[in-house]
C-alpha cells in the first residue's frame, strides 16, 4: 500500500567454485612406428564471480509516506515536514490531527472556546492554553458540573456573647473588696467625723489633718465604687462576636 515502485536490489557478486576441464596435448607412437599428436583431459577446481538475485524486493514509498519498519513492504506512516505540536499526531502528509483545544496545520494555534460561545459556562468564561475555565460573579459559586452558577448561601451572623465567667468572677471579687474597704474606713473614722474641718486645703503632720485626708480618700473610694458598678453594667450589656 502506498508503494510507488518495487525493485530487487542489485546484489554484489559472490565467488563460486566449479570444475574446469583442461586439455593437455602430447605425442605418442601410432601404427607403423609413426608419431601421432593427441591430447588428454584433466580437471581442476576454479573460482568465478556469480551475481545472485535478492531474496525480497525493496519498496519505494510514494512522496509523503514512509515504512513503519525496515522489513515492511507497505508504506503506512505519514510524513509531516513540520512536527505536530501540543499532542497532535501526523495522520496524512503534512496534516496533523489535533487534540481538543488546538488547531492549525501543526496544532500550534489555541482555540478560544469563550469567543465561540460553545463553552457552556453559566456566567463568566476565561480562556486558557488548550482549554477554558468557568467562574461566577459575586454572590454565586460554581455548581458540581463546574459550569453552572448557583446563589451563594449567606454567611451566618456572628453570635452575641456576653462577658465570660472568669470576667464576672473578677468583677465580683473586686466589688466585694471595695465594699469591705469602705466599711472598714467608715467604722474607723466614725468617732472623728464631727471634729473634722469642712474643707482642709493641705494635709499637715498632726493627727487631725491626717484624719481629714483619710475622709477625702473615703469620698474617692465611693466614687471608685460607683465607677466599678457602672463598668459592670456595661459588661453585662456587651455584645461580643463569636469565633464560630
Amino acid at each position: 500500500r502506498r508503494v510507488c515502485s518495487a525493485r530487487a536490489p542489485a546484489a554484489p557478486p559472490v565467488p563460486e567454485s566449479h570444475v574446469q576441464p583442461v586439455y593437455l596435448p602430447y605425442l605418442t607412437t601410432c601404427a607403423g612406428q609413426r608419431l601421432c599428436s593427441t591430447y588428454r583431459t584433466i580437471y581442476k577446481v576454479s573460482y568465478r564471480l556469480v551475481a545472485r538475485q535478492a531474496a525480497r524486493p525493496v519498496a519505494s514509498c510514494c512522496p509523503g509516506w514512509s515504512r513503519d519498519a525496515t522489513s515492511a513492504l507497505g508504506c503506512n506512516r505519514a510524513v509531516c515536514w513540520a512536527p505536530c505540536r501540543n499532542g497532535g499526531s501526523c495522520v496524512f502528509p503534512n496534516r496533523c490531527s489535533c487534540p481538543p483545544g488546538w488547531t492549525g496545520p501543526a496544532c500550534e494555534t489555541d482555540v478560544d472556546e469563550c469567543a465561540r460561545r460553545s463553552h457552556g459556562c453559566g456566567q463568566l468564561c476565561a480562556n486558557t492554553a488548550g482549554s477554558y475555565r468557568c467562574s461566577c460573579r459575586a454572590g454565586f459559586h460554581l455548581a458540581a458540573d463546574a459550569r453552572a452558577c448557583e446563589p451563594a448561601e449567606p454567611e451566618p451572623e456572628p453570635r452575641a456573647q456576653g462577658p465570660s465567667t472568669e470576667m464576672k468572677e473578677e468583677m465580683k471579687d473586686l466589688k466585694a473588696r471595695m465594699e469591705a474597704l469602705e466599711q472598714k474606713l467608715q467604722s474607723v473614722l466614725a468617732p472623728f467625723h464631727n471634729l473634722m474641718p469642712s474643707a482642709p486645703d493641705d494635709v499637715g503632720t498632726d493627727p487631725i489633718s491626717r484624719l481629714s485626708h483619710s475622709l477625702q480618700q473615703l469620698d474617692r473610694i465611693d466614687s471608685l465604687s460607683e465607677q466599678i458598678s457602672f463598668l459592670e453594667e456595661r459588661l453585662e450589656t456587651c455584645k461580643c462576636p463569636g469565633k464560630g
